[in-house]
């Protein structure tokens, strides 16, 4: 018997990730969500994915755009995970408050980020309820620092062994 929605999510939340927030930009505005649904695909060419709900204010910005950066945040990057997250106000998922700069895309690099991947768009592919964007990584940058990384619902860092 399949799980239901419930136990799929409890199960799932088992699987400690990093925390990225995916940027795009189209017609002058900048939009980012977190997401935690970013994989690296392929060295050659160099290719990550990134599943984006369908339902998500981001996701059409996003499809238009044909460019985002995945920024992959640092331990005290959460409260930016939680703004980018939510959708309580009007605009919750710009970036004019948020210090970042442009990367060679345009797409927006987030200060502060543990590394970042700028991508174009190469293909899209339906799955469920997401759609599943496969980006060519056309420029990459990381700097010093710690992971933010989610487990179980919770925020958490990273004991090296």
């Amino acid at each position: 018997m399949s799980p239901s929605e419930e136990e799929f999510r409890r199960v799932m939340g088992r699987f400690a990730t990093g925390v990225t927030i995916v940027t795009t930009a189209l017609d002058g505005e900048k939009h980012g969500m977190t997401a935690n649904s970013v994989t690296s695909v392929s060295l050659e060419p160099m290719l990550v994915l990134v599943c984006v709900d369908k339902a998500a204010d981001t996701h059409d910005i996003l499809r238009r755009a044909g460019i985002f950066a995945v920024n992959i945040l640092s331990a005290d990057q959460a409260h930016l995970s939680e703004k980018f997250a939510k959708k309580e106000f009007e605009n919750a998922h710009g970036l004019d408050e948020i210090p970042h700069h442009a990367a060679a895309t345009g797409a927006p690099v987030i200060d502060g980020c543990l590394a970042y991947l700028d991508c174009r768009t190469l293909a899209e592919h339906h799955g469920g309820d997401h759609t599943i964007f496969i980006g060519e990584v056309l420029d990459a940058g990381q700097s010093a620092g710690e992971p933010l990384l989610l487990y179980n619902g919770r925020y958490g860092g990273f004991e090296p062994a």
